[in-house]
């Protein structure tokens, strides 16, 4: 094995110790143990003193060199296990001049164990007795023979075995059921299986299964599903099997492969109870290199299949030359393992029955590419199997003959290849007629197999990194600072000097009352004022007052008026003193006022949540059934502008799904009383009058929508959808008609990468014509780089060549020349839904991404109006490109859900699987119809299958909280907390800042629960479950007066969680504060 590439690295293998061993003399014995890898002996230990109650030491060693950069020596290290074998050395009795030994037992070490770090090296391993063995003998309570083993793996083995670039592919063959009529249980015959994989990266390397036995039915004989080692070197009769790895029992729905139908379920059933079965039960592990992943991948991607062909030839009996026909192959059948989930991402494992058919190399090459069978290689390589034992890669331990046998198939079969069209010819028109393979197909025989890797293909989607502490996710928020002007300052400064100056004022009006009592009690006010002002002049008072306030107005005169300089005319001065004076006058009162208010008030503070989170906030309470909530939350979108059209129409799409019909009219109302060109309103409004069984009025809001948005695909195809309800065929027509000749439009506009073609764009084509303002210079030149495109493929005109010119004199008349040319492709562009309209044969038709039907059903089905919805499905079925497309069912199981038809809604997303099992709004789609059907573990699954995929679903906000509160319910508290993170970080809320806090609460980690909650706090602070968890951190901390607020709070605003209530009273018993009520 150290013959390949890359550095010698040493591969250990220690004895450390042996315990409860019994020999054929006693409960005392000397024992050896030898270890073997493959046909190699690594060593044998010195004789050791055992018994059966005792642990005997060894600390014994055996050692090989193994090349890290080989693929061939990788690949057997991890197919074969270690055997060592316990060796009895029997007491000489007289006259005896040798030593007798018996072997008392077995076992195979795995090192897959190793490399997955679930033993650190070592392995305690009980010794299977052989044939025999005292160690039989021992009673059923009595401890086990047992071999404590160690590995040790040079580091670059390790990291070759171990690296994201590598993998480790487990093939595991289990039975073929309902084999062939004329087979039975006689001796002597040898059942072969066989696999090409790319081990090496360069070429194939055949994978066989041999000593396949035909067993009975499972009513005669219970199956041992213990799986067996492909290649077990020495290893002699139970210790052929791999340690606890058994056969899986997986449901059919959950395999993969064919025979999955309720009447197919029911023919396996039969057949694997009561029939006859070819069992092999063996587990092959196979190495790949970068090169050979590689590989592996791309052809899966290029071929689906990975060809498995069953035979069965003559056993080759031990000791006897081979004869002619021990290597005849007979019954030569094939299997196609679709192994295309394996390019799923974070997909492992697949495991099915796949049905086994006749070989023939025209059915080979059209389903793998593959030229020639490998049954004629795989005969030999089982023959090897079968009497030595060796690896089926390895041919250095092959027989001449069977070296030579190997060496004339690859030189045929290397002479016989052709180019793909010749072979995919010659095989076409010769075909060989496979008469026993067809047996396969009478019999419907199929094959158990599963395929298994040590690391996914396709490594699933990482979620986004997570940071290590929630306060590094909570935005940071100002104490709102108070961004003024000059101008306001400077008001500002004077408003405070006059607050100065009048403090002053009375502080000096007290004193002199103070002073002089009596004569200020006799004094009149006026009087009074009088003294004030005299005792201020003598004083020099009033002048330091004035010279105190006199900086301030300069400062309003300069910042607010703007003069710096002398006035030329008196005039001029004497308006601007009366001005100033005025001003001076009225901003000395508002400061007074503020100054004498009886309280201050504080400023209001600015909302934290803007109108597109609470839209968010109110969607979040809607799908989780909270529509009290909800509803609160779009009035208060509402109460903060009353004049948005759009506030209004979002509460009537909430009041329809409410079934509040009344209030939801009177909201639409609104929003065209605020603008009467509102597209969606005028929808709304239409659509809640059809609702109602008003059609005439709901006839004219469609009209005055098609009126004032003539361009809009989606007025014209809902005015389409009315009249289809109520039976106006002729108008219905001209309106769907009208709706497709502007989706083609746009489809055509589309192409010119400088015009842009929208619903809200007014009058930009008018009677199939574009208007010349929308032609620039800039699509011209985008007209010309694309004109083969929309020729296509006609000539080009006299004038499109004049626009290749490039001349300065000619620039006007080429981008007249242009506009002729859009305005004659707008022109091709009206169509109508009879299929006997066609296009010219030299203008195909332009295909738009979207039918009008999809278009709207995106709309109806988030406002909610089901009966509209239901109208376009229906139509979207007769379009010639619509169809029962993944779209299709997507959009009938979200209208069955909101119609609360769960098990109709099941089955449609069960079609959009089927049509595209990659799509994540289907898997998406089942976890919410499992999720409300009550049950959580399947919902768990489709949203953790969403999750993983690339792409995500069209709504990722409600999968996270539901899955996160799965998470929470079954105690996954770590799981819960990533989860919900990643809601935080895709839209934050408080339902999701809430999940983080309570799932940091129960991992212990108070820090970041408080921040998480104190965010959710910020976001909506009238949630009563969020000042719970804030008492029960408040109470853990022991911050007595912030429980008791908190606890208050959580009471006022009508906590419902009892179980919650429950475990905050016990936790203030506990700690004996936190409860006013005490």
């Amino acid at each position: 094995m150290a013959e390949g590439g890359g550095n010698l690295e040493s591969f250990t293998v220690t004895l450390l110790n042996i315990q409860h061993l019994r020999g054929h003399k006693g409960d005392s014995v000397q024992v050896t143990v030898k270890i073997e890898f493959g046909d190699k002996i690594l060593g044998e230990s010195g004789q050791i003193d055992c018994s059966s109650e005792t642990t005997s030491e060894i600390n014994y060693s055996a050692q090989m060199m193994v090349a890290s950069g080989d693929s061939l020596a990788l690949d057997d290290l991890v197919s074969r296990p270690i055997i060592c074998t316990v060796v009895e050395v029997l007491p000489k009795e007289k006259k005896q001049k040798e030593e007798k030994t018996a072997i008392l037992g077995q076992c195979a070490v795995d090192i897959i164990p190793v490399l997955n770090g679930e033993s650190q090296g070592k392995q305690r391993m009980q010794i299977i007795p052989s044939a025999g063995s005292p160690l039989d003998s021992f009673h059923s309570d009595h401890p086990k023979p047992e071999l404590e083993v160690q590995l040790t793996l040079g580091d670059s083995i390790i990291k070759e075995l171990t690296a994201e670039e590598t993998n480790i592919v487990s093939i595991t063959m289990e039975s073929l059921f309902s084999p062939p009529e004329s087979w039975n249980m006689s001796s002597g015959l040898n059942y072969v299986a066989a696999t090409p994989l790319p081990i090496t990266g360069e070429k194939d390397n055949i994978v066989v299964f041999t000593g396949g036995q035909v067993k009975p039915g499972y009513d005669k004989e219970i199956p041992n599903k213990q799986l067996k080692w492909a290649i077990p070197g020495t290893a002699q009769g139970a210790a052929v099997y791999i340690g606890d790895r058994k056969i899986a029992s997986d449901p059919v729905e959950d395999q993969s492969g064919d025979l999955k139908a309720p009447d197919e379920q029911e023919f396996r059933r039969i057949v694997e109870h009561e029939k006859l079965h070819v069992t092999w039960n063996l587990e092959r592990r196979c190495f790949l290199d970068s090169s050979s992943v590689q590989s592996f991948k791309e052809r899966i991607a290029k071929s689906r299949y990975l060809p498995v062909e069953v035979f069965r030839t003559i056993l080759p009996a031990a000791g006897k030359p081979k004869a002619k026909d021990d290597d005849a192959i007979n019954f030569h059948g094939i299997a196609f393992i679709d192994v295309s989930p394996l390019l799923y991402p974070g997909v492992k494992r697949i495991r099915g029955a796949f049905k086994v058919t006749a070989f023939g190399e025209h059915e080979l090459f059209k389903k793998t590419e593959r030229h020639f069978g490998i049954a004629e290689e795989a005969v030999i390589i089982a023959n090897g199997i079968m009497m030595r034992n060796t690896s089926p890669i390895s041919k250095l331990s092959m027989k001449k003959d069977d070296l030579k046998s190997l060496a004339k198939l690859e030189k045929k079969q290397a002479s016989s290849m052709k180019p793909v069209n010749e072979v995919g010819s010659e095989i076409e028109s010769v075909q060989q007629v496979n008469v026993e393979g067809m047996h396969y197909v009478e019999a419907k025989s199929y094959l158990m197999i599963e395929i298994e890797l040590h690391r996914p293909l396709i490594r699933k989607k990482d979620a986004a990194e997570l940071v290590i502490r929630v306060s590094e996710l909570v935005p940071p928020r100002s104490l709102f600072p108070k961004k003024t002007n000059s101008a306001q300052k400077a008001v500002c400064d004077f408003h405070n000097q006059v607050g100065i100056i009048a403090n002053l004022l009375l502080d000096e009006f007290r004193h002199q009352v103070n002073n002089s009592h009596c004569s200020y009690q006799t004094n009149s006010p006026e009087e009074q004022r009088q003294k004030l002002l005299f005792d201020l002049n003598v004083s020099g008072k009033f002048l330091a007052f004035k010279e105190q306030l006199k900086f301030s107005v300069v400062k309003i005169v300069r910042e607010k008026y703007l003069n710096t300089s002398n006035f030329q005319d008196n005039n001029q001065l004497q308006a601007f003193l009366s001005e100033l004076y005025v001003y001076l006058i009225d901003e000395m009162h508002v400061g007074l006022g503020k100054i004498l208010a009886i309280e201050d008030q504080k400023p209001v503070p600015c909302p934290l949540t803007d109108s597109v989170q609470l839209k968010h906030f109110a969607r979040e309470a809607e799908v989780n059934g909270n529509f009290d909530l909800a509803a609160k939350f779009y009035q208060e979108r509402i109460a903060r502008d009353r004049n948005d059209p759009d506030h209004w129409l979002d509460y009537g799409t909430f009041c329809i799904y409410v079934n509040d019909l009344t209030k939801a009219e009177e909201c639409f109302r609104e929003c065209l009383s605020i603008d009467q060109c509102h597209l969606h309103g005028l929808l709304m409004n239409g659509i809640i009058c059809s609702m109602l069984g008003r059609n005439e009025s709901a006839e004219t809001f469609f009209q005055a929508a098609t009126t004032y948005w003539c361009q809009s695909i989606l007025s014209w195809t809902i005015f389409g959808l009315f009249y289809l309800g109520i039976g106006n065929d002729i108008g219905a027509e001209m309106a769907l008609a009208e709706a497709n000749r502007l989706n083609i439009a746009a489809a055509i506009v589309d192409m010119l990468p400088s015009v842009t073609l929208t619903t809200e764009t007014p009058a930009l084509i008018e009677d199939g014509n574009i208007n010349d303002e929308v032609l620039t210079n800039q699509s011209i030149r985008g007209l010309k780089a694309d004109e083969s495109k929309l020729d296509f493929g006609s000539q080009k005109s006299e004038r499109s060549k004049k626009l290749g010119k490039g001349e300065a004199g000619e620039k006007n008349e080429g981008i007249e020349d242009g506009k002729g040319k859009m305005k004659d492709l707008l022109a091709r562009a009206t169509i109508t839904e009879e299929p006997s309209v066609a296009l010219p044969v030299h203008d195909p038709p332009v295909i738009p991404s979207q039918t009008i039907y999809m278009q709207a059903i995106e709309f109806l089905l988030d406002v909610r109006a089901t009966s509209f919805t239901e109208r376009a499905l229906a139509q979207q079925l007769t379009t010639a490109h619509g169809g029962q497309s993944t779209k299709y069912h997507i959009s009938l199981a979200r209208l069955k859900i909101q119609k609360n038809c769960l098990d109709e809604a099941e089955a449609h997303v069960k079609n959009a699987m089927q049509a595209d099992h990659q799509c994540p709004d289907a898997w998406a789609l089942m976890g919410h119809v499992k999720y409300l059907t009550g049950d959580i573990q399947e919902a768990k699954s489709c949203y953790e299958r969403t999750l993983a995929f690339v792409a995500d679903a069209s709504e990722m906000h409600s999968i996270y909280l539901r899955l996160a509160s799965i998470y929470l319910q079954e105690g996954q508290f770590q799981s819960a907390r990533d989860t919900f993170l990643m809601a935080c970080r895709c839209s934050p809320s408080c339902v999701s800042w809430l999940g983080v806090g309570i799932a940091c609460y129960r991992l212990c980690d108070l820090t970041d629960a408080e921040d998480a909650l104190t965010e959710a706090n910020i976001l909506d602070n009238m949630d009563p479950e969020v000042w719970a968890y804030l008492c029960l951190i408040c109470l853990q901390t022991g911050r007595q007066l912030e429980a008791e607020q908190s606890y208050k709070y959580a009471l006022k605003l009508n906590l419902q969680d009892m179980e919650l209530l429950a475990e905050i009273n016990q936790l203030q018993q506990d700690l004996g504060f936190g409860n006013p009520q005490y």
